[in-house]
């Protein structure tokens, strides 16, 4: 069943309920409010009938009561006449009118005759005439039973309930034609986003949007699947020029591989000196295709998978980067002032900052020079005291493959900085870059402290 049937049938099934409900907690109304009038009439001659036994004493009500009712022409059952009889406590009918009919006696009327229960209404049907009885005592053992017959409530009832059905049918079909009304109106929007979907995947056009025009639900719908579009198209327009990117940068330590390869391979008379020279060349070249290769394979991964995330001790992980790095670097200075620091992140990711900013800092230095490394409430510092970042170049040098004038002659291949930015943003922090008093340069890694201690 699809969700426009469904909305269609849930919207007809709740408006038919309500009307359903409304029609029959009207006929409850009209039935109480009719059968209230009855009730009243009863208890309004019965107070009459006890103010007389009250005042007159029982002696005259028993005869007053049979002239009374002898003076009633005789009934047929179910006219609209209030019949009556006195009945004693076992039951023996001591007035009755002149109908052919007898009210039935019941222990629940001798129990009021004999004053262990109170006054009461019911219903009976006596001669297949539905009557609407009550009893009540008049003292010494007497109870008088009035009755008035409900034919004209029932055949009332019987027209209204006619009627409120008709008006449940009326308005089970009217609920049916709206539901399939708000069905329409209430979907059409998500048709139009579904077909606006559809014709995006099948163009590939993620330049496209869809209208968010709407302030409710399936307004803020559209306006999240439009971001998702420009999430979507900047991640494609990303990994595109990091195709690029890369088939640019590989594109010369393989042209260099292949020339050198093919000299080799022509010149079988060259000298073994110059034949180790180009093995040399081809090797590091090949060193340097993989470095790339690694830190391709980091990007993608950072904009992929994520990073797997708890809290730990930035200062620890500092601590850890350093010494691998002093370790496979002995001739390098290090100076390491790092506070206890807890923050929420990938150890191993971050630990890639740190080794990243460390190389970095080296490239920019000469040899022997001190690279100073600090933490401090979740701000990490590297700083070399190299000739420094130009200022132009500062803004640049966090974008993928982006090396400065001065550093294209250096091994290197323009992306450690920018997996340092990937990195710390998918943390919520922030990295930075300026020039250090006295010459060189100060990274600034900054991420969101956390408050487990």
């Amino acid at each position: 069943m699809s969700l426009r049937t469904r909305l269609a049938v849930a919207t007809a099934a709740a408006v038919a309920l309500a009307v359903f409900a409304a029609t029959a907690l009207g006929f409850v109304v009209d039935r109480s409010k009719l059968r209230g009038q009855i009730d009243d009439n009863l208890k309004s001659r019965s107070a009459q009938i006890q103010t007389v036994a009250r005042y007159r004493g029982l002696t005259p009500l028993v005869p007053s009561v049979q002239r009374i009712l002898d003076r009633l022409p005789p009934p047929q059952l179910g006219g609209p006449t209030l019949y009556a009889q006195v009945i004693d406590a076992s039951g023996r009918r001591v007035v009755h009118g002149n109908f052919g009919e007898r009210l039935p006696v019941t222990e629940r009327d001798k129990a009021v005759a004999t004053g262990r229960r109170s006054p009461f209404f019911s219903d009976e049907t006596v001669g297949g005439t539905h009557l609407r009885t009550y009893v009540f005592p008049v003292g010494h053992g007497l109870a008088v039973e009035l009755a008035r017959p409900l034919t004209e409530v029932d055949e009332a009832l019987s027209e209204i309930k006619v009627v409120l059905f008709v008006i449940a049918l009326v308005g089970t079909a009217f609920a049916a034609v709206l539901g399939v009304l708000v069905a329409e109106t209430t979907l059409r929007p998500v048709r139009r986003l579904t077909r606006d979907a559809e014709e995006i995947a099948g163009s590939q056009d993620l330049h496209r949007r869809t209208s968010e025009t709407r302030s409710d639900e399936l307004g803020r719908l559209a306006h999240s699947f439009n971001l998702m579009l420009d999430a979507l198209e900047q991640t494609v327009t990303s990994q595109r020029q990091l195709v690029a990117d890369a088939s640019h940068e590989l594109r010369t330590p393989l042209t260099s591989i292949q020339t050198n390869l093919e000299v080799l391979a022509l010149d079988e008379s060259m000298p073994l000196a110059e034949r180790r020279e180009l093995v040399d060349a081809v090797l590091a070249e090949l060193h340097e295709m993989r470095t790339l290769v690694a830190e391709l394979v980091e990007l993608a991964r950072g904009e992929s998978a994520g990073y797997d995330r708890e809290i730990v001790r930035f200062d620890l992980i500092a601590k850890q980067a350093v010494e691998r790095f002093q370790r496979d670097r002995p001739y390098c200075e290090l100076k390491a002032c790092l506070e206890p620091t807890l923050v929420l992140g990938d150890s191993e990711a971050l630990e890639r900052v740190v080794l990243n900013l460390l190389d970095n800092a080296r490239k920019w230095s000469p040899d022997g020079a001190l690279i100073e490394v600090s933490i401090r409430d979740g701000t990490l510092r590297v700083r070399d005291h190299g000739s420094g970042i130009a200022e132009q170049d500062l803004p640049l040098i966090f974008e993928r493959f982006y090396r400065a004038a001065s550093a294209r002659e250096a091994p290197g291949s323009g992306l450690g900085l920018a997996i340092v930015k990937q990195i710390v943003e998918s943390h919520g922090g922030n990295v930075t870059a300026a020039g250090a008093p006295g010459g060189g340069t100060t990274m600034t890694v900054e991420l969101p402290v956390s408050g487990w201690s």
